[in-house]
C-alpha cells in the first residue's frame, strides 16, 4: 500500500473521530476541529470527579438573630419537680435556712406543703433554692417588674423659679405643684431669685427653710447652693428613698413617744402643787 493511501485513510479516521462532516478537508476545518477537541477536553476535565477545582460556596442567608428579652433575667418562676442537682440548699417560705437537702426530700416537702421551688442563686455550691407559694411568686414578679420599669423610665426634671419675696399663699400653691411632680417620680429644680430692690443674703439657707415647710418628705439630688454670683440659690429635689422614709417614720415615732411620756408627768406635778396649797 502506498503512502498516499495511508495518508487518506488516516485523515478519514480522524474526521470520523472528531465528528466532522464528510467532504474535503481544508486548513480552516483542521483549526475548527482542534478548537472543538480542546473545548471537549476542558469541559470533561472541569466536571471530572478527579478534578481538584474548588467550587465556590453558594451564598447562604444567615440565620436571623433572636432578640433578647431585656426582662428575661428579672423573672421568678418555679422550676417544677425537675431538679438537676442532687443536693441543694433550701430556704423556707418564711425565709428560714433549711440547709442542704436531697432533691427527693425537697420534692416530698413541696407535696406536703403545697409549695413551689424557685431558683435563687445557681453560682453557689450547692445552688440555693427557695420554697414559695403561688402568691409569693406572683408578688415577687410584680415587684421585679416595677423595679425594671423604674430603671428603664427616663427621669424628667421639672423647673420652678420664684422670688424670695413671694407671698405665703403663692408659695403654698408652688409647693403643691412640686408635690404632684414628686409623686410622679420626677425631679424638680427650684431656683430662688433675690429681690431686685434689696438683694437678700444667705439665699441658700432661705431656700432650705422653704423646702422644710413642705408637707412631705423629700430627697436632694443637690442641696441648696448659691449661684449667679449670689443673686440666686438652686436645689434639685427627688422623691424620697425607702431608707429616708423609714428614718422619718422612726423619728416621728420617737418624738410622739417622748411627748406621750411627758404629759402624765406634768399632770402629776400640777396635782402635787394643788395638794400642797
Amino acid at each position: 500500500m502506498s503512502a498516499g493511501c495511508l495518508r487518506w485513510m488516516f485523515s478519514r479516521t480522524v474526521r470520523a473521530a472528531c465528528g466532522g462532516a464528510s467532504g474535503y478537508w481544508t486548513p480552516a476545518s483542521r483549526f475548527t476541529i482542534s478548537i472543538d477537541r480542546s473545548n471537549i477536553t476542558a469541559s470533561s476535565w472541569r466536571w471530572s470527579p478527579f478534578s481538584t477545582t474548588v467550587e465556590e460556596d453558594t451564598d447562604q442567608t444567615p440565620a436571623p438573630k433572636k432578640k433578647k428579652n431585656p426582662h428575661g433575667g428579672a423573672t421568678v418562676g418555679s422550676v417544677g419537680r425537675k431538679i438537676p442537682e442532687q443536693h441543694i440548699q433550701v430556704i423556707s417560705e418564711a425565709g428560714e435556712n433549711l440547709g442542704t437537702m436531697h432533691r427527693a426530700d425537697v420534692i416530698r416537702t413541696m407535696d406536703e406543703k403545697g409549695l413551689k421551688l424557685v431558683l435563687l442563686n445557681q453560682n453557689k455550691d450547692p445552688p440555693v433554692y427557695k420554697l414559695m407559694s403561688g402568691k409569693q411568686i406572683h408578688e415577687e414578679q410584680l415587684r421585679l417588674r416595677e423595679k425594671q420599669k423604674a430603671k428603664a423610665a427616663p427621669v424628667q426634671v421639672k423647673e420652678l423659679t420664684f422670688s424670695s419675696g413671694i407671698a405665703p399663699h403663692d408659695l403654698t400653691t408652688k409647693w403643691k405643684q412640686v408635690e404632684s411632680w414628686l409623686e410622679k417620680k420626677h425631679h424638680v429644680r427650684i431656683t430662688l431669685r433675690s429681690r431686685r430692690a434689696a438683694p437678700d443674703v444667705d439665699l441658700d439657707a432661705s431656700l432650705g427653710q422653704m423646702v422644710q415647710q413642705m408637707g412631705m418628705t423629700v430627697g436632694f439630688v443637690s442641696k441648696p447652693t448659691v449661684i449667679r454670683n449670689g443673686q440666686a440659690a438652686m436645689c434639685i429635689l427627688r422623691p424620697p428613698s425607702a431608707k429616708e422614709l423609714s428614718q422619718k417614720n422612726k423619728l416621728s415615732a420617737d418624738s410622739s413617744s417622748k411627748t406621750s411620756q411627758s404629759k402624765p408627768e406634768s399632770k402629776t406635778d400640777t396635782t402635787e402643787e394643788s395638794a400642797q396649797q
